[in-house]
């Protein structure tokens, strides 16, 4: 199989800045080399065109840059579906978690989706509930049918992109109070740190990918970095304690590779600026690895 990677150099999404660095430092962690050693062909298609936050203007504090982040999702959304309709797995490299409004829906465009979100936070905010205004906190509702216009239907397809009861937030630990109510009213799994405490990361996992696999073409892995306890991976810009230890991490991924069914993956949210010596750029290679297959034994 041909990996597709796609640099979103994109920080507009987020509160800090730095993670438009993200994509140089994944792959300044040998990531080619690494998934070239797993036997897949890679094509770098570089990166997609992004403007930098200080040629953009915030014309609404409650969908802040919004009038770049538009164009930059639709020129995503399209690397993306001609890397699935080429038969390439398309790999998105952040950048922050905007970009993944793009992505999905080039994914969608041509296969119906089943989607793992893993993530600290549900991104299921609208212009209505968000405390910030950062649009990075906003794609998984947008692709859900939610919030503004101009997300919701991105590549004029008739929302929503994704059906919100093929949707599971793996990892969850803070959530604002609307976006909690969204989720619910929606219909979307969240499989918080409490759920992957108690019934451990397979069994939430599990779960999940049963929900979320039924009828559709195939998974979709959206992987913000964040998910993990900044001990692990303190280069991210929203970090929360009590995420997910190094082996969780790696057990998702295992346990989605195993499914056969990943056809598509964003790795965001690695912040170089925020970071020891590339830890958290290292870590995320290895995930991904572990998503394409790579075991330490297998019989």
């Amino acid at each position: 199989m041909q990996i597709d990677l796609i640099g979103v150099p994109v920080d507009l999404g987020a509160g800090r800045r730095g993670v438009d660095m993200g994509p140089s430092a994944i792959r300044y962690a040998h990531l080619n080399q690494k998934l070239a050693d797993l036997g897949y062909t890679v094509e770098d298609n570089g990166n997609v065109e992004v403007p930098i936050q200080e040629v953009c203007e915030i014309t609404d504090p409650k969908l802040k840059y919004i009038d770049c982040i538009i164009p930059m999702g639709r020129r995503i959304a399209g690397a993306v579906a001609t890397a699935i309709q080429a038969g390439h797995f398309p790999l998105v490299l952040g950048g922050d978690h905007s970009l993944s409004v793009g992505s999905i829906s080039g994914a969608a465009k041509h296969k119906k989706l089943g989607i793992i979100w893993v993530d600290a936070h549900a991104d299921f905010n609208t212009p209505e509930t968000t405390p910030s205004g950062n649009i990075h906190g906003m794609p998984l509702a947008a692709l859900c049918g939610l919030g503004d216009s101009r997300l919701v239907s991105l590549w004029d397809e008739t929302p929503p992109i994704l059906d919100p009861k093929r949707v599971a937030v793996i990892g969850a630990r803070d959530l604002d109070l609307g976006e909690k109510r969204n989720l619910r009213e929606a219909g979307v799994m969240v499989q918080s740190m409490e759920q992957i405490d108690r019934l451990g990361m397979v069994a939430a996992l599990e779960k999940a990918i049963e929900r979320v696999s039924r009828d559709v073409d195939g998974i979709y892995l959206s992987f913000d970095m964040d998910s993990l306890d900044p001990r692990h991976a303190p280069g991210v810009g929203t970090p929360v304690n009590g995420g997910l230890t190094f082996r969780e991490a790696h057990l998702a991924c295992e346990v989605i590779a195993e499914t056969g069914k990943l056809i598509g993956m964003d790795m965001v949210e690695v912040n170089p600026i925020l970071d020891v010596q590339n830890q958290t750029a290292l870590l995320a290679v290895e995930f991904i690895r572990s998503a394409l297959g790579s075991r330490v034994w297998s019989e």
